[in-house]
């Protein structure tokens, strides 16, 4: 079988990719490729898939002519960056959904799984510390969480209307872990990052805020899995998906335990007030139960992957400064891509 991988070039989508490979399946890309394709191609499977550069407003049906599946990863993926660009951001995450689900159901394509994210249950530090399950009341504020909400909506309602389509939606907690196309402005990983780039580690609001974590590979498995269960087993399921839920100050003092035969580092508390910052939990019962899905990679495996794969960047002449390319960093990298669009514009369109 063909899958349809939406976003296959980013961060969670190049690891899904070659996840989908390594089982056997076929793979084609959609993607904008906001961050291009090179990581594709030096992780070895690039030229294993079929990959079609275009945006998900503006996406010819036709592409899914060979597609048994379709794993819907692509949009704009963080808080910053929904913000840089509020209409785009509802325009792809949530109208773009419902493109792409309608030309499933015109297609006849009944396996669909969707990219939606825990933190359309965050109500920050001022609510009370419970675990939320999947029918907990979720009151979506920020506009990505807004979108990715709205994507949700948007795929129940067409599924109530064809009984053949079978959406699957995954609330994915904050990722971490090690890509083709590295991020480095996610919890985890920026706390590997300032551990070889500073020494230190740094929380604030004293470490209290809660976050589900989960690693990328774990949330391939998961959309996998989702996939290949019985349609009828997951149709307009909703599931968690998080390895752990961690407070700050005890994910940063797990990342200096862990790094501690590679790189030493320190943790800095800030307790000062009037920060507001998300916190929340989350339970990942229902997926464990329903479709006996395991989790494998825990923070403390994921976070020595990803510093001793930073340690081998530096002994073969890397420099720390690279890390902070805006490349991995998705608001920085957005904001440069405008930039530049509209200095180019200004040359005429063209740089030569």
């Amino acid at each position: 079988m063909k899958v349809l991988v939406t976003g296959g070039a980013g961060y969670i989508g190049s690891v899904m990719v070659s996840e989908l490979l390594q089982k056997g399946y076929a793979v084609k890309v959609f993607d904008k490729l906001y961050f291009g394709r090179e990581h594709l191609d030096k992780s070895g499977y690039g030229s294993r898939i079929e990959l079609i550069q275009g945006d998900m407003r503006k996406m010819d049906k036709n592409i899914l002519d060979d597609v048994g599946a379709v794993i819907h990863m692509a949009g704009l993926s963080n808080d910053p960056t929904a913000e840089f660009n509020p209409q785009a951001n509802k325009q792809i995450n949530q109208e773009g959904t419902r493109i792409l689900a309608m030309a499933c159901i015109d297609k006849g394509i009944s396996k669909f799984t969707y990219a939606s994210t825990a933190s359309i249950y965050d109500k920050g530090l001022r609510e009370n510390n419970i675990l939320l399950d999947e029918n907990s009341a979720v009151e979506p504020i920020a506009a990505y969480s807004e979108s990715k909400y709205g994507g949700e909506r948007a795929l129940i309602e067409l599924m109530n209307k064809d009984k053949n389509f079978s959406p699957v939606i995954l609330r994915q907690g904050t990722v971490y872990g090690e890509s083709p196309r590295m991020r480095y402005d996610l919890v985890a990983n920026t706390m590997v990052k300032n551990s070889f780039a500073e020494g230190r580690i740094k929380v604030f609001c004293g470490g209290l805020q809660w976050r589900p974590l989960v690693d990328v590979k774990d949330v391939a498995r998961a959309h996998i899995a989702c996939l290949e269960a019985k349609l009828e087993d997951v149709r307009g399921e909703i599931f968690n998906v998080v390895y752990d839920n961690y407070q700050m100050i005890d994910l940063a003092h797990r990342v200096k335990e862990s790094l501690r035969d590679i790189q030493a580092t320190e943790v800095d508390v800030d307790y000062s007030g009037g920060r507001i910052d998300r916190s929340y939990r989350i339970s990942n019962d229902k997926i464990e139960q329903k479709l006996k899905f395991k989790y494998r990679v825990p923070v403390e495996e994921s976070v020595k992957i990803m510093a001793q794969n930073i340690k081998k960047f530096m002994e073969r002449g890397g420099k720390l400064s690279k890390l902070e390319d805006p490349v991995y960093y998705n608001i920085r990298w957005m904001e440069q891509l405008v930039s530049m669009e509209k200095r180019i514009k200004e040359m005429g369109g063209e740089v030569f």
